[in-house]
């Protein structure tokens, strides 16, 4: 049964979500067309410039992605402390890089503006809302503020620059995406392990990459080669230049848990990312790697039942991931008796 989006994205119950979108035409996102012999590789970078954009304007993080021939995949991280701790100023400007503003706003910032030079030292807001036009765009103003971090207009802003991009190329008009996008919250650490992984591991599952650092537009390519950078500018430093270890567009790994990144341990998740590859790619049947990762005793879980999460991610869970008793937990406080992935 198809459940309301409002239903599916709950930041009080989890931050972290996977959404997946599909291209409807025979031509595909990107890739290369066998009936005209039109390649469409380069699509595969307006989606990731579009993707790390939105990011910088959004208060939406990106912890992976996947751009395959005919979809992709993202799994996203809200702040909404963030966006909520933004001054009015910060909202406007980070609106205004994506839609034309309002005149009310505009009215708002000119008075704004206008009583900070007679009145530096007061607040501001206080004393320039009190007529009806600076309340209505204070108004407008926090709801560009709850857009800010609303996975629905992050995606809304994503497939629509893309579709009238390509729609532009092809001189044609019409569907670009089969639909909305699908979403599954990611409930626990887990669920959102796995999922990245699974997201990680497309090129790899599909047949088209046999290696992590081949995986082309995809997250841990983009970790791996900023890592790899990283531990070249340690050995022999680069003058004047900082190299960062974590790509600045990517939500960073931590290890630590109840922050705002992602807690684990990068090298562990490199790690178990590589092993998960070698078991499920069957050109590799042969090879077991006896080292396995630390973090897969650490969070208790079981290789048979990681190894069904990685290669079925979106076929074990509906629109919400994690453990039997999460999911069971989260069912019962939300009035469902039962959740897709509850064994």
């Amino acid at each position: 049964m198809t459940r309301a989006r409002y239903s599916q994205i709950d930041l009080s119950e989890t931050t972290f979500y996977h959404v997946i979108n599909r291209c409807v035409r025979r031509s595909f996102l990107c890739g290369e067309d066998r009936y005209s012999h039109k390649n469409y590789d380069h699509r595969r970078q307006w989606l990731i410039d579009r993707i790390k954009l939105l990011a910088q304007v959004f208060s939406i993080d990106i912890a992976a992605y996947a751009i395959m021939s005919n979809h992709y995949h993202l799994v996203l991280h809200v702040d909404q402390h963030r966006a909520k701790n933004w001054s009015q100023e910060e909202v406007i400007e980070r609106w205004n890089v994506l839609f034309d503003g309002h005149p009310l706003v505009s009215y708002y910032l000119t008075k704004l503006k206008n009583q900070q030079d007679i009145y530096p030292e007061n607040n501001l807001a206080a004393d320039v809302s009190c007529d009806a036009k600076s309340m209505a765009a204070i108004v407008i103003i926090e709801k560009w503020r709850s857009r800010l971090y609303d996975i629905s207009w992050f995606m809304r802003c994503l497939n629509q620059f893309i579709s009238r991009a390509a729609n532009k190329e092809d001189n044609c008009t019409g569907k670009f995406w089969e639909g909305r996008f699908k979403s599954q919250a990611l409930l626990d650490e887990q669920a959102l392990l796995s999922c990245m992984a699974y997201v990680d591991l497309n090129p790899i599952r599909a047949g088209v990459s046999h290696s992590l650092a081949a995986s082309d537009f995809t997250s841990i390519q983009e970790r791996i080669k900023q890592h790899n950078a990283y531990r070249q500018h340690i050995y022999k430093p680069i003058p004047d230049i900082s190299i960062a270890q974590q790509p600045p567009a990517l939500l960073p790994f931590s290890g630590i848990e109840n922050t705002n990144e992602i807690p684990f341990s990068l090298s562990d998740y490199l790690a178990l990312t590589q092993w998960s590859g070698r078991h499920i790619d069957a050109n590799k049947n042969g090879y077991i790697d006896v080292n396995e990762p630390t973090i897969l005793e650490e969070l208790g879980l079981d290789q048979d039942t990681w190894l069904e999460s990685i290669v079925n991610f979106r076929r074990q869970y509906g629109s919400f991931a994690g453990s039997d008793k999460i999911l069971r937990s989260h069912a019962h406080s939300h009035g469902c008796s039962w959740h897709k992935g509850v064994s």
